[in-house]
Formats: C-alpha cells, sequence, structure tokens
C-alpha cells in the first residue's frame, strides 16, 4: 500500500501461452513460451482480481483525455502472439473471473492458421531425425544431441544467434531447415495453433481487447522500411475490419531493445495506433513515460504464487532484466 502511494506506476503483465503439461520431454514446442499452467493462471487472476483493479489499455487512452488519474493499483493483463490456447484455456478463466485482459495477435498467422517461424524452428531441433546441424548463413556445423532437453539447449542459442539477423535472413534459415528436413510449417501441428478471427470475436464480445503483433511476427526493427510500415498499417486495417473496431495498440513482435526503433515508431504513431508496447521489462510511468515505449512485467511458468504477488507489489525488485531472446 505504502509503495502505490509513492510510485505512480502501470504494471503490465506479459503472457504468450497458458497450457498445463504433465511431460515436459514430450512437448515438442518452444517451452520458454510457456507462461503458466491453467492452476498457476487461475491463481494468479485470483489474486489480481482481489487485490489490483484489472483494466484495458482503452481505459489508460479515456483516462488521459478525460485528464483523470489512473488507480495506482492497475494492472493490465496481455498476451503476445495469438496461440489458440489463449482462447481455449485462458479466456474461459478470464471471463469466469472479470478479468479483462489484451491479446496482441499477428493477423498473418490468424488468416493463415500457419505456425509461428521462431517456434516451429525449436519443434524441427527437437524432433528432426537428422545427426548433425548445418546452418551456412551463420557458420553452424554441429552434431546434434540425443536428448530433447539437450536439443532444446541448442535451439534455444540458436534463436539467440538468429534474433541479431534482418528478418529476411532468418526466414531463409529457418525456411531452409523445413526443405532439408521435410518439415514444412503448412503441415501444422495441434500445439501450435493460432487463434481464428471467430475465437477473437467472442473475446472481444466478452469485453477483451485486441490489439496488433504484425502480420507475421517478424521484428519490425529488422525489416527493410516498406516492409516494416506494411507490417504495421495493414496488420492494424485488418483488424480494424475483422471485428469492426479501430485497433488502439501494437506490441513489438519479441519486443526488445533491437526489435523496434524511432522509425517503427513513427509509422505505429502515423497509422493511427494510440500505444505501443514492448518487452522491456519493468513498468510504466504514466503518463510520462513516452506512449509507444510501454515496458511490461514477463510472467514465466517457474514463478510461484508468492513471485507472482511480490512481482506486483514491488516490481523493481522482483523482475529481472530483459532477455534479448523474447517470443
Amino acid at each position: 500500500m505504502l509503495r502505490s502511494a509513492m510510485v505512480r506506476d502501470l504494471r503490465i503483465l506479459a503472457y504468450h501461452r497458458v497450457l498445463s503439461i504433465e511431460d515436459e520431454d514430450a512437448f515438442g514446442f518452444d517451452l520458454d513460451l510457456v507462461s503458466a499452467s491453467a492452476e498457476q493462471f487461475r491463481a494468479q487472476m485470483e489474486w489480481l482480481r482481489r487485490h489490483y483493479v484489472p483494466i484495458r489499455f482503452r481505459d489508460v487512452i479515456e483516462a488521459w483525455e478525460q485528464g483523470r488519474s489512473l488507480s495506482p493499483k492497475s494492472v493490465i493483463v496481455t498476451f503476445d502472439d495469438g496461440y489458440d490456447d489463449n482462447y481455449r484455456i485462458a479466456f474461459p478463466i478470464l471471463q469466469e473471473l472479470g478479468v479483462p485482459a489484451t491479446f496482441f495477435v499477428s493477423t498473418g498467422h490468424v488468416d493463415s492458421g500457419r505456425a509461428y517461424a521462431y517456434d516451429w524452428l525449436v519443434h524441427m531441433l527437437v524432433h528432426s531425425p537428422a545427426a548433425r546441424l548445418r546452418i551456412g548463413e551463420l557458420e553452424i556445423e554441429e552434431a546434434l544431441p540425443e536428448s530433447r532437453s539437450a536439443r532444446r539447449l541448442v535451439a534455444a542459442r540458436l534463436l539467440d544467434r538468429m534474433k541479431w539477423l534482418d528478418a529476411g535472413l532468418q526466414s531463409t534459415i529457418i525456411e531452409g531447415l523445413e526443405h532439408e528436413w521435410g518439415m514444412p510449417r503448412e503441415s501444422g501441428h495441434p500445439d501450435c495453433r493460432p487463434v481464428n478471427w471467430d475465437q477473437l470475436r467472442e473475446m472481444q464480445a466478452a469485453g477483451m481487447e485486441i490489439g496488433s503483433h504484425g502480420i507475421w511476427h517478424n521484428m519490425l526493427a529488422k525489416l527493410p522500411a516498406q516492409a516494416m510500415l506494411a507490417e504495421v498499417a495493414e496488420s492494424k486495417l485488418t483488424i480494424d475490419r475483422e471485428l469492426l473496431a479501430d485497433t488502439d495498440v501494437i506490441s513489438y513482435p519479441v519486443g526488445g531493445h533491437d526489435a523496434y526503433n524511432n522509425a517503427v515508431i513513427d509509422a505505429v504513431r502515423e497509422s493511427g495506433y494510440r500505444l505501443g508496447c514492448s518487452y522491456v521489462a519493468g513498468t510504466s510511468q504514466v503518463p510520462r513515460q513516452p506512449e509507444f515505449e510501454l515496458r511490461r512485467l514477463p510472467i514465466e511458468r517457474h514463478m510461484d504464487q508468492a513471485w507472482f504477488a511480490s512481482l506486483l507489489g514491488i516490481p523493481e525488485a522482483f523482475t529481472y532484466p530483459s532477455r534479448q531472446r523474447i517470443g
């Protein structure tokens, strides 16, 4: 309570996936994107409902326009990417508890049902029968370990390296492995599906907020200028058209310091967005913090309930510096 009286900042929680995984070794996709089990998520939302004021970005915008202060206990719940477990698992819990949330979706994946590139890369590395990993563009030539847990470590190192590259080269590497190993994303997998528009309409009708996460989950600052502009503007137009609403908020894919820049922020502003979220860890001093560089508090599956409560209560003490590799 003392902190709330002294520090006026907005806590924005960042989730990706909500899944209960009985056997992590059998799960074929990126475990780092699993933010919480269903049980963890319910407990977190119950705590949030009891002790804080869950709001949406539209509430922030309305408060600014009307010259009102936000409650010092305001919290926004957000999800990045748009996995279908957001609809199947997280949404019913949010709806039951009366907690609003904002879901940032990549419209190309919603349109096509296509799996996400980074997660598919992890899937290929975990499941490929290949004995060696060869990526000429990165001068990588190494044996692939037998165990899935060891292969996940290889995948994590590869993703760290890839996210420093321009978006075109990232796509070339992933598509090259799809072809070499005969594992095309078009084949899909039930554990890596995006939401669809009907699901998003249902969520919106229940009070959830839908924001943009670009078209193909590309790191916007890594794209050529025209491609970046298209990702920003066209994703907004698509969501506006499909959901008959004005999309106010964008979350920059990957979201670290190198995922967006001044050119991206200018494009976001000119496209009609009102707010933009990074994945840089921290809280947002509103309205003083730049409205297109809002910080968030990543939620990860290893956090127990005490950690979650402490993160909300004293975020500067219980969060940690942002990693470069973020989904």
